[in-house]
Order: structure tokens, then sequence, then C-alpha cells
């Protein structure tokens, strides 16, 4: 059972070490699992002398006003041998066997974390005392309780040292000793009363009677240690503490034991309860019942810490890995993510990923009902043919057929096809940015570095405007080239005008008869559906050709060759991770071999038992 309050010290130091002391914290705590003994006491209570008691030294630093000012997380280990010393994790390597440095060393770590004031700090110190002395045990003493500040102090110590002693008592792991002195009234004693606050019906509350021997002549502190006064669950403990005398004439540790059992067994009062009073039987009393409550958190911390470790990995794995040092590295970790994305974006267009069938669409929907809603047959109303067919022969008529008016009718028609065609490409590359935009957001990498996340957005985008520029271009082209040369096998099929055009005696607004007309609006619209038919096919293979195949084949072609010239001061800029999200990486990877290393000590515990 030993073995257990061993572990748990283990864990105590090993959360202090990693900044992980029950504070107030976005990442999770061990150390508020993890079970404690919290001392808890009113100035003046004789906290320090119940403690001194219990290691049998003379360790803790002693003044007026408000002496402990940071935990003091006492951890007790009993060797079979050899001279008591101390370790102070904050100096592991120093071993102190004078007492007297070891309260010195309380009072000048205290002063380093707090400044030369008398402010107080939520920043445990960690001392081990090694003794044959001493019972395994693990005790927290906390700031002694108080009413008033005094010169030097905030008004707010009074309630600043409150909220840390709540913060460590009202958590369920934490057995509370409260520590009351028998020479003043229980109802006013402040460890009484925010231990039943936190604790209402006393079951993790021990109740340490000092002071005992100080009580007016003809009164005693039977009814208090039988628990008729205030019942808790567990018995009331009676010590017998060293008086000031004692403390400045250094009596030894052991004769104020000796006579500590004495005042008890040869009291008439307390005769009766003499096998469980007095600083020993307190820590042998304290270290069984810390020992059983560890045992029985065992199987709850290895739950939780096994949980914790799965949280903390997949949040490490969203942050992902730190920044190289090296400009190849560098280099390297930015082609990497800029795969990643170049990846993402080829699978929303091949169908992997939603959006790539916007663009059949605009070929599919868009472009068709574009082209529809430019009503050719409109175009080529009556009078429209008549007037270019006229003014097409200039001021003489035709002779044979009304070939630049035929001409002239058509250029008129599919010029307008520009405009859908100019409509498609600029269809196809909103939808092309948008997947860029898209693919950036699932690039989990990009996240963790803004510059170069804008960078590369700039890019990709920058790609696609010069993309759609050839795109536009050779697709107007196309349109081009069906008004720059018209089809002659389709005119050499239509049946020919027996009248030639007209009769040429009349005048000239004369020269077409009506169903004329007609005849050549009808063999245009025909020629320009036609057209527009295979246009309707061309223009699609055209916008893939020169946006989605070339944006598939280098969208980011340009910024690699602009990447393979930058010097590594460069290539940090682009890697400028938000300072909290490197802070918050490696805050996670402290806070997780914290608990990396909780769960190999407690499973080797746990098998060995």
């Amino acid at each position: 059972m030993e073995n257990l309050i061993t572990l748990v010290n283990k864990l105590q130091r090993a959360c202090t070490a990693l900044g992980d002391h029950g504070e107030e914290s976005s990442l999770p705590t061990l150390w508020d699992a993890l079970p404690a003994i919290a001392v808890v006491g009113g100035q003046s209570s004789g906290k320090s002398s119940v403690l001194e008691s219990i290691v049998g030294k003379d360790f803790l630093p002693r003044g007026a006003g408000i002496v402990t000012r940071r935990p003091l997380v006492l951890q007790l280990h009993r060797i079979d041998e050899g001279r008591e010393y101390a370790e102070f994790m904050h100096q592991p390597r120093k071993r102190f066997t004078d007492f007297a440095a070891v309260r010195k060393e309380i009072s000048d770590e205290t002063d380093r974390e707090t400044g030369r004031t008398k402010q107080i700090s939520t920043v445990p110190i960690h001392l081990s005392i090694f003794s044959p002395n001493v019972v395994n045990l693990t005790l927290v003493d906390l700031p002694g309780l108080t009413k008033v500040a005094v010169d030097g102090q905030p008004e707010s110590i009074v309630q600043d040292i409150e909220n840390m002693v709540r913060s460590y008592i009202e958590k369920p792991n934490c057995i509370i000793l409260a520590i009351s002195p028998a020479n003043q009234d229980l109802a006013t004693s402040d460890a009484i009363k925010i231990s039943r606050e936190v604790d209402p019906k006393g079951e993790r509350t021990f109740g340490v009677l000092t002071k005992i021997d100080l009580m007016d002549k003809g009164t005693d502190a039977v009814d208090i240690l039988e628990g008729r006064s205030y019942k808790l669950r567990f018995p009331w403990i009676g010590v017998v503490n060293r008086s000031q005398a004692d403390i400045n004439k250094s009596v030894d540790m052991i004769a104020a034991r000796r006579r500590e059992r004495e005042y008890f067994a040869t009291s008439p009062e307390y005769r009766h309860l003499t096998d469980r009073m007095g600083s020993e039987h307190l820590g042998k009393m304290l270290s069984k019942h810390l020992e059983t409550v560890i045992k029985s958190r065992i199987p709850g911390l290895q739950s939780l810490i096994n949980k914790t470790i799965t949280e903390l990995e997949a949040e490490l794995n969203r942050l992902g890995k730190p920044i190289a040092s090296d400009a190849g590295g560098k280099l390297y970790a930015i082609m990497e993510i800029c795969r990643t994305f170049d990846q993402i974006f080829k699978e929303h267009l091949d169908g992997v990923r939603p959006g790539g069938d916007k663009i059949y669409s605009v070929f599919d929907i868009q472009l068709p009902a574009a082209l529809k809603r430019l009503q050719f047959d409109k175009h080529l109303s009556m009078d429209n043919v008549r007037k270019l067919i006229t003014e097409a022969d200039g001021y003489q008529p035709h002779l044979i057929a009304p070939e630049q008016g035929y001409r002239r009718l058509i250029e008129f028609s599919l010029v307008t096809i520009r405009g859908p065609a100019e409509a498609a490409v600029d269809a196809v590359h909103a939808i092309l940015k948008d997947l860029t935009h898209k693919a950036i957001g699932a690039t989990m990498e990009l996240k963790q570095y803004p510059t170069l996340r804008s960078e590369v957005a700039n890019a990709a985008v920058e790609s696609l405007d010069r993309m759609r520029e050839e795109s536009k271009k050779a697709t107007l082209q196309l349109v081009d080239m069906e008004i720059g040369y018209l089809t002659v096998e389709y005119f050499r099929k239509l049946p020919q005008d027996i009248e030639k055009g007209g009769n040429p005696t009349h005048s000239v607004f004369d020269r077409y008869n009506d169903s004329y007309l007609r005849r050549v609006g009808t063999n245009v619209l025909s020629y320009v559906n036609m057209v527009c038919a295979s246009l309707r096919n061309s223009i699609p293979k055209s916008v893939v050709y020169c946006q989605v195949r070339e944006a598939k084949r280098g969208l980011l072609d340009h910024f690699f060759t602009e990447l393979g010239k930058k010097e590594s001061k460069q290539l940090g800029k682009l890697l400028d991770e938000d300072p909290a999200i490197m802070q918050r990486r490696s805050n996670l990877a402290k806070r997780l071999e914290l608990y990396r290393s909780a769960q190999e000590e407690i499973d080797a515990v746990a098998w060995s038992k």
C-alpha cells in the first residue's frame, strides 16, 4: 500500500514541474483528480506546529502576519535508516540536512515567486522530507485564513486567501484537515466554518484540536473530541503542541512528542482517549486514510488519464507539427502543405469532394439557356432582314443573290454569341475560385500558418485569373472564326430563287418581296442555329482545356517557382504561425507528457497489486 502514496507524490511533482497545479486553465488538469490532504486553519491556530509535530522537525517559517503565502506540498517519505534530509523540487540536486536552511529556503522561494512583497501565489512549493521518524504521507499546507490585512498587503488579501483555500478544499478528491484551537469557541473557528461550507456532512473532513493544554482551568474539550459538540464522520484528534517558550528554546521534537503522550495519558479528562490522541496518531491515521482513498481512486484515474491522452493527441494532430528550423525543412513543409491543398482542389474537380459538378451545369444548363435567350428569330425579323439586305446592296442591286446581305445578317446574329461564350468562361472561373477557397479551408495545415494561407490563396486566384484570360481569348476566337468564315456547303444545298432576288425595275425599297425576305431570314436562322449547336459543344471544350485542365495541371506552378527563390528568413515569414497556437501546442505537448508519465506510473502500481 505504501507505493500508492509514493505514486501520488510522483504525480504531484510531475504536475507542478509541467505547470499543472490546479489553476484555472483551458488545459486538462491531473492535479485536481489526485487525492490530497489540505491543511486549513486560521492564523495562530497552531497549524504550523501540527505539521512540525507530524514531521518531527522545525522547518516552517514563523513570524507575525501571513507567513505561508504559497501552498506547500509536503511529501513525507519513510526510510528505514540513515540521516534525515529534505529536497525541494526546484533544487532537485541539493539535499538539505539542516532544517533551519529548509525554513530559509521556503521563505526565499516564496519571495522569488511573489517578489519581496506580502502578496500570495497559487504556485506551490514542493518539499520532500526523508526520515525514519515519519509515515508516508502528503499534505498541502495552505496560507492561514485571516480577517484583516496587515501593512503592505492589499485589502483583497483576506478574500484572496479564502479563494485559494476554497479552490483546494471544494474538490471532491481533497481530504480536509481542519485545525482549530481548543482555547477558542469552535463556532468561530475559521477552519470549521469554511470546511462546513464545502463539506456540510463532514464526510471528508478531519478535525484537529490544538492547544488543549492551554484551555481555561475547569474546562475541557471532551465534548468536541467525542463528537458531541460538532460531529464529523471521522473522530476528532487532539494534539498538544510545543509552547512558544519551547520553540524559542528549540526543545527537541522527539521530547515534545513524548511529553504530548504523557499529557493525554495522565490527564483525567483525556485518559480514555489516549490511544487516538496526539500528533503521532494523527500522522499514522492520515497516512492510512490517504492510502485507502488513493486505492479507491485508481480505476477512475486510469479512465480519466486514458481519455485525456486521446483528447490531447487529437488536438495536437489538429494543430499540426511544429515549424522546422532550417531552410530545407521549411521549404519541404511548405511544399507538402501546398501539395495537400492541390490534392484537395483536384478532388473537388474530380467528384471525390462536392463542387465539380457545378462546372458541368454551366455547360449543360447555363450556356444553352444563354444561347436560347439570344432569340435569333427576333433578330431576323422582316424589318431587320429587309434593312440589312438592302443596305448591303448599296447603290446597286445585287445581280445574282444578296451575298453581302446574307453575310451581314449572319455576322449580326453570330456576334451576339460572344456574350454567352464570355459568360461561360467567367462562370467556370467563379466556380474554380470558390473551389480553391473550399480547398484552402479544408487544408488543416494552412489554418496553422495565416501568411502562407493568404499567399497560397492569392497565388491560386492569380493563376485562375491568367487562365481565365487565356480561356476567354481562345473561346471568343472560336466565335470569331465562325463569323470570319461561313460554311459554303450549307448555302450550296439551298434551293435557288428563280427570280434571282426580285424585279430590278422596282425601286430600291421594293427590290425584294416579303416571301423572298422570309426565305432569306429562314436560311440565315437555320445557319446560325447550326453554328450555335457547334459552338455549344466547342465552347465547353475550350473552357475545360484552358481553365479546368490547366488548373488541375499547374495551379501553383508560378508560386512554386517563386518559392524556390526565397531565403530561409523569407520562408520563415510564410510560416509565421500564430504565437497563441505555438504556445498552445507547447502546453499541450507538456500536458501530454505528464499524462503519459502518469499512465505508466499508475499502470505499474496496478500491475504490482
